[in-house]
């Protein structure tokens, strides 16, 4: 005989309407999942005309439904997008209108930097294969530029080392578009600043001849707006040279990839985007210099040997006048030469300077992938595989022994492990007895 309480009983009697019975397994849900901690991999997010976004979290076997509303989500640290694995607070709460359930997103963050690294990779193997890292696509950036952009946050110390930095070098005429740099909704206004530049006309005198995108060091989610589709792409897009200043020297975004020159930090960008003006100024005074010790030589020399002509030659008035008309041309000619002179020697400072970049890059680049064959090449030793827990099977001649058919007719083995090696014998049931150690 099955013993109920009066409670079960009440209810078994009880008769509710569709609505009780909602209200009720609503009250129960609620109260039983009000604070919940769920991971899963976001699927189907979508955000509605009014701001709020619907998604579901899923695993390998299940899958629930979620809503983050507006309020939330744009004070939310990461970006809700579908692929992203995340860690989702909030409480569970039923519709009755359709009678399901859902979770309400309070919080989210990422569920950990391995499913970031992994998501940058495919990002990054998709731009490469759209040909948006192309280097037949980057431009030169301008030896001399009046105008610069700077893409930033308007506060902070990075806008500041930016200016100071221009000023000491080269003062020139610096354009801030100010916008955020991390947190939700970032990356479109990253975006839509650079695009912003672009669309400034020539005739309006506000358009930059080089554009900077800066930002100082942070978590890589803190920095995860410059790895965005949008930015890349207004990069990739973007006709004024464009100069990427994000994070640290180690810090590599997949922005870097897309601009025309990858700065370690925003003090670097300032560097690459100006000359020094003292520096410059210096070598104007040291041609101006030669240019004139060779223009005194030359007409020293010509002085002296119309003089040396002038005690040769009868002293006739005609052949002084054709002499200084010879004069007047070949100094005028002389003038273009030196004219022509300084100018080569512009272009060929320039040269160098673009060539020592060229060389810079290439001796980071050898660098970085001899360290990675080096880390390779470690990891694959045999003694990084001993010391994972593996030994090694070698006969009485120290060849290896790949299977037990060659380990009975060795009869003797060497095991070599991690820390020493041991001798054994196999005798003919196959049994093994260790004759002796070697350090």
């Amino acid at each position: 005989m099955i013993d109920m309480s009066d409670e079960i009983l009440s209810r078994i009697q009880k008769e509710y309407t569709v609505s009780e019975i909602s209200a009720e397994i609503k009250r129960l849900v609620e109260n039983s999942f009000a604070y919940v901690r769920v991971k899963g991999e976001i699927f189907g997010a979508k955000r509605a005309d009014s701001g709020h976004w619907y998604l579901s979290l899923k695993d390998e076997n299940s899958l629930l439904s979620a809503v983050c509303w507006r309020g939330v989500a744009n004070n939310l640290p990461v970006k809700i997008e579908d692929g992203v694995e995340v860690v989702a607070t909030g409480k569970i709460t039923t519709f009755n209108g359709r009678s399901s359930y859902q979770l309400v997103i309070e919080h989210l963050e990422i569920a950990g930097v391995g499913a970031l690294l992994k998501l940058l990779e495919e990002r990054k193997q998709k731009f490469l294969a759209e040909g948006l890292f192309d280097s037949s696509h980057k431009q030169k950036i301008p030896y001399l530029p009046k105008t610069i952009g700077v893409v930033t946050s308007p506060t902070g110390a990075v806008i500041r080392d930016i200016i100071h930095r221009i000023t000491d070098r080269f003062p020139c005429r610096i354009i801030v578009w100010p916008t955020a740099v991390q947190g939700e909704g970032s990356a479109e206004k990253i975006a839509q600043a650079i695009n912003g530049f672009n669309s400034l006309s020539e005739q309006s005198g506000l358009r930059p001849d080089v554009l900077i995108v800066a930002r100082g060091g942070g978590s890589l989610e803190d920095l995860w707006p410059f790895n965005d589709e949008l930015v890349v792409r207004a990069v990739y897009n973007s006709q004024i040279p464009l100069i990427s200043a994000v994070g640290h020297e180690t810090d590599t975004m997949l922005i870097d990839y897309a601009a025309d020159v990858r700065a370690p930090t925003p003090t670097g960008a300032a560097e690459f985007a100006v000359p020094v003006k003292n520096e410059l100024f210096n070598s104007l005074i040291n041609m101006d210099l030669r240019m004139k010790t060779s223009v005194y030589r030359y007409f020293s020399e010509r002085k002296q040997r119309l003089q040396d002509i002038k005690r040769g030659i009868p002293s006739l008035d005609q052949i002084v006048m054709e002499s200084r008309q010879k004069l007047d041309e070949r100094a005028e000619r002389l003038k273009l030469s030196f004219l022509n002179l300084v100018k080569d020697k512009k272009n060929q400072v320039m040269l160098c300077n673009f060539r020592s970049q060229l060389i810079q890059n290439l001796v980071k680049t050898k660098t970085d992938a001899l360290q990675n064959l080096g880390l390779r090449m470690e990891s694959v030793s045999v003694e990084s595989v001993l010391k994972r827990g593996f030994s090694w099977v070698k006969d009485h001649k120290n060849k290896t022994v790949y299977n037990s058919e060659q380990a009975k007719k060795s009869g003797t083995l060497k095991i070599q492990f991690a820390d020493d090696c041991i001798t054994v014998k196999i005798d003919g049931e196959n049994r093994t007895r260790q004759l002796d150690l070697f350090s």
